[in-house]
């Protein structure tokens, strides 16, 4: 197996040094190490090319998606592994991955495995991403005890960026990550094109990593807010063909207002007002990068979503969030 792995970075180099000692210890390990520097000043590129990386300055901080695309342009492996700064992965995740993208009667495109917390190791971090009606996208399982709900292989349709493998063939379909999210999104934005062609991929929880989360900015940092709020609405610009938008308008209102409000609880609620603010001038812009999504297909796949949302909530207790949208849109139930 031919594998690149791309590691964006932006600072962090201690982390950055752990990461590289995981992938070190791979079992099929990668042939290509890509390192794509958004500006960094603590010395992570340096200790990147001591250890045999080859590193790809951007001059700038240009964002996650832009970073990653560049290493995808330049990579030349026929498997892609993208892999965040802040993550160590078992020495068996590429093996397994692949092994598993390998099963059934039909191949999968890309893989990623349960992602388990750096400072709670018995926590979930991220399985797969499901996205609501709404817009709202939830990292299934996201600070949960890790149990049996979360031990059962998939497929899946929308992988976090934070340790997945690809096949290359893969970008050449669908394309590379949408650039003017910068940062947060854009992986559901790739998983709904993903959906779009009917394009699936495999949870496999047997791969195992751990991931530090939200090391750069931290989770409610004012940028990593307004970068959500408004990328939600330029996803629905991008994806939710006119029935669905105006169907649905009452879950959209719902979640975003209750996403606003939490983050308003945590001291953002400024950073969400800009982001919804930037989102709503920048809408008519995405809309012209409209999908051409199937709007039975689309509404399908985020009944489904909801769904999975519902039944994992249910069985591991409810977020206020979540319990709020369900109750004021009756989702996931139909």
């Amino acid at each position: 197996m031919n594998i690149s792995a791309i590691v964006p970075v932006w600072n962090g180099r201690e982390l950055l040094e752990r990461l590289l000692a995981s992938l070190a210890a791979q079992t099929e390990p990668a042939a290509e190490l890509l390192v794509v520097d958004n500006g960094s000043h603590d010395g992570a590129p340096e200790l990147a090319r001591e250890r045999g990386a080859r590193v790809i300055a951007m001059g700038r901080n240009a964002g996650f998606a832009a970073a990653v695309n560049r290493g995808i342009r330049e990579a030349r492996g026929q498997w892609i592994a993208v892999l965040n700064n802040d993550v160590e992965l078992a020495p068996d995740y590429f093996q397994t991955l692949r092994a598993a993208m390998e099963v059934g009667t039909q191949a999968a495109w890309f893989a990623t495995g349960k992602i388990l917390s750096a400072a709670h190791p018995a926590t979930i971090d991220a399985t797969f991403d499901a996205l609501c009606r709404g817009g709202a996208a939830w990292r299934v399982g996201s600070g949960r005890a890790d149990g049996c709900i979360f031990s059962t292989a998939r497929t899946i349709s929308s992988p976090p960026w934070t340790a997945a493998l690809f096949r290359a063939d893969l970008f050449r379909r669908v394309g590379l990550l949408e650039e003017t999210f910068e940062s947060y999104l854009e992986d559901v934005d790739f998983g709904l094109r993903c959906a779009a062609q009917k394009i699936a991929g495999r949870y496999v929880p047997a791969a195992l990593a751990w991931h530090r989360g939200s090391a750069t900015l931290g989770r409610w940092h004012p940028e990593t807010v307004r970068l959500m709020a408004r990328n939600q609405l330029l996803l629905i610009a991008r994806h939710y063909p006119g029935r669905l938008l105006l169907g649905w308008l009452w879950p959209v209102l719902a979640a975003h207002s209750l996403w606003g409000a939490v983050a308003f609880r945590h001291g953002a609620g400024l950073a969400w007002l800009h982001g919804k603010w930037q989102g709503l001038c920048g809408f008519s812009d995405a809309r012209r990068g409209f999908q051409q999504f199937d709007s039975e297909l689309l509404e399908q796949l985020l009944r489904e979503n909801e769904r999975t949302i519902l039944e994992i909530q249910r069985a591991t207790g409810f977020d206020a969030y979540w319990k709020l949208y369900f109750l004021l849109t009756g989702g996931g139930a139909k």
